[in-house]
């Protein structure tokens, strides 16, 4: 549906001005898209058009475990294409991350959720490549740790989380990797079938009291049907 729809129907109750970006595929194919499996354009040129004329960005998704030199090269004219202020893109793989930053600086690099970030010590590595940091829903449960992280402008937290929430091993993104490597969707791989875990649908989180804690940034997901995890 059009981005302006989309909003009013999954986000009617969040300003447009609060709305930092959006992050999905773009009409362009790349084989470094990864947390999701790729299939087709989910942002489209009149979108993107709608997006920039309210002031919200784009969030390219080149979450890929893995990226060559040449695959890099290949994707250099999607880089040109969105590289301009106001858009992002979260990165997985730190030598990816460090040729975006050389080649395209007015991108914002944000490190993936599927890096894992959960101590000071690798908050600490990943600050010298990336502007954000997006940690795991689960940091969101250790106000301890919270509190103990210096430069809460650098960090990104969930506002609401899914199934990632209470997932053992997350053997999911290195799968959607291989999927989105190869185009062979049946390599998807999910742990619900190998161990049990809870599924509590879609958790909010208090959004309040993480500003009071010194939080300002906040990605929220959209529910799927059942309820089970977003996107």
């Amino acid at each position: 549906m059009p981005i302006q729809m989309f909003i009013k129907r999954h986000f009617s109750d969040i300003p447009v001005a609060q709305i930092d970006s959006f992050f999905g595929f773009t009409t362009d194919k790349s084989t470094l898209y990864g947390g999701r499996i790729y299939g087709g354009t989910e942002i489209s040129a009149y979108d993107l058009k709608s997006m920039y004329g309210m002031g919200i960005g784009l969030r390219l998704p080149l979450t890929n475990h893995d990226a060559s030199p040449e695959e890099y090269a290949a994707s250099i004219p999607m880089l040109e294409k969105h590289h301009r202020p106001g858009n992002s893109i979260i990165v997985t793989n730190d030598n990816l991350a460090r040729w975006i930053r050389r080649d395209f600086p007015e991108y914002r690099l944000e490190a993936s959720v599927i890096k894992n970030i959960d101590s000071l010590e690798k908050i600490e590595k990943a600050s010298g490549i990336y502007d954000s940091i997006i940690l795991p829903m689960s940091a969101n449960e250790d106000e301890a740790f919270l509190a103990s992280i210096g430069n809460k402008d650098q960090i990104t937290l969930f506002a609401n989380a899914g199934c990632a929430l209470t997932c053992p091993s997350k053997i999911c993104y290195p799968s959607i990797s291989k999927a989105n490597k190869t185009g062979d969707k049946s390599l998807f791989r999910c742990s619900q079938q190998l161990k049990y875990r809870e599924l509590l649908g879609m958790q909010d989180f208090d959004l309040d009291h993480l500003e009071s804690l010194g939080f300002h940034r906040f990605k929220l997901l959209r529910a799927r049907d059942g309820n089970i995890t977003g996107v």
